[in-house]
């Protein structure tokens, strides 16, 4: 069977798949979502078995260290896996919410009712968490899912993509024998191949950097939900608590450097620079980050040229996102300039400003147009699991369709419903 042949098979058997799970009670539903979280941790020794395999493989190949993180699977992000389609399992079902009623003057009723999107096709890098994610959203939403990890996650996805097929066909009741199905063939070609199937695939969406997502939407026939990249921001303005602004900076940069809501650019306001940044250069010297400045910056750590890796940035720096210990740090004078900063050199992703000002703040979260904008808190919150939706299959950072962390209610679409007692149109 050539490439063509497979990525058509997968195409098919996940449209018919779709069409059963279109049909399942949220009972069926949770029934398997259930048994697939207790085989992730009772199979977790030859999940971290396959992962060991890729991680031995990934660290020939050159992986970075903190790439090497994001693909590492251990007891503690088995358990996480589970509870997170445990937390799927408590959420409502989204599939037949009448979100809207109304009664025409001939008669006719009216209901807007949210359905299932119908095969989704998930692309994504390294980490294998997605793979439980993105296969649980897509099911306790109705939907086929067709997944494809990168090469360096293989074995680990093929070990995780069948605990949960299987122990959810054990679990009894209808479970699709396609509903989540992995792609296996480690060919370049597959994806365009798949994304030309539009009578069979509904939607695309890709998770990784910013390359993998434009080739993506460039070759895809499908609409595609992208998330291009992260670089968000940090701005601590002259009115902010400096123990907060730190505990947060910190937090956003240093907790997991190699995730899509981490700090890349560092803004601080002129008037308390001086004041500031003192206080979270010893973190960032222990953690050897390189800071990446404009000269006012370059100025007010010169004092610790010694403990930190300095070096002055460039223009390409502030659209760069690093997923690694590196950060941009520029000094702006007032909330206006780093509104215009990030507007212009961000993604559109997370962006949080450090103020006791409400005034300031409440202009930086209507004036910066990101999917989602903090006051004193961190970056690190735009997450699917932190806003409390069970878990994410991605983080959108389109403006048409969904935005920001997307879960069950973002993997619906909705249909019309006329209820009449023999109305005709005149």
């Amino acid at each position: 069977m050539n490439l063509t042949e497979q990525m058509l098979k997968l195409a098919r058997q996940g449209k018919a798949a779709s069409r059963q799970l279109a049909t399942l009670t949220a009972d069926e539903k949770n029934q398997c979502l259930a048994a697939m979280a207790e085989a992730l941790e009772k199979n977790a020794g030859a999940i971290k078995e396959a992962n060991a395999r890729d991680m031995e493989a990934a660290a020939e190949h050159g992986l970075s260290a903190a790439m090497l993180d994001r693909l590492k699977l251990d007891d503690k992000r088995i358990a996480g896996m589970a509870k997170g389609l445990r937390d799927v399992t408590a959420l409502p079902d989204p599939v037949g919410k009448v979100l809207e009623q109304r009664v025409r003057p001939n008669g006719l009723k009216l209901e807007k009712v949210s359905t299932p999107i119908g095969v989704i096709v998930i692309i994504y890098e390294s980490r294998p968490n997605v793979t439980v994610d993105a296969a649980g959203l897509c099911f306790k939403s109705g939907n086929a899912v067709i997944l494809r990890g990168g090469r360096e996650a293989l074995e680990s996805n093929r070990a995780i993509a069948q605990t949960m097929a299987e122990a959810a066909r054990q679990a009894g009741g209808r479970f699709p024998e396609h509903a989540i199905q992995l792609i296996t063939a480690t060919d370049r070609e597959a994806i365009p191949v798949l994304l030309s199937l539009t009578q069979y695939i509904d939607l695309c969406m890709p998770r990784g950097g910013e390359n993998l997502i434009r080739t993506v939407a460039d070759c895809s026939k499908v609409p595609v939900i992208k998330h291009y990249k992260g670089v968000c921001h940090v701005f601590v303005d002259a009115e902010a608590d400096l123990t907060m602004a730190a505990g947060i900076a910190l937090n956003a940069k240093l907790q997991r450097p190699a995730v899509c809501n981490a700090m890349e650019t560092l803004l601080v306001d002129a008037a308390i620079a001086v004041d500031f940044l003192p206080r979270i250069a010893p973190q960032l010297a222990a953690k050897k980050v390189e800071l990446r400045c404009d000269e006012a910056a370059l100025a007010q750590l010169a004092a610790w040229k010694a403990e930190l890796r300095l070096k002055p940035a460039s223009e390409q720096d502030y659209f760069t996102e690093y997923n690694d210990y590196i950060l941009n740090v520029r000094i702006v004078r007032g909330v206006d300039a780093a509104i215009e900063h990030i507007n212009y050199y961000g993604s559109s992703h997370s962006d949080s400003i450090v103020t006791a000002n409400e005034a300031r703040a409440r202009k930086f979260l209507a004036a910066v147009d990101s999917a989602a904008v903090y006051w004193n808190a961190s970056t690190r919150f735009t997450d699917g699991a932190e806003f409390g939706m069970g878990a994410e299959i991605g983080i959108s950072t389109d403006k048409i369709g969904a935005r920001g962390p997307m879960g069950l209610e973002e993997l619906t679409s909705y249909k019309w419903m006329g209820i009449g007692s023999g109305q005709v149109r005149s």
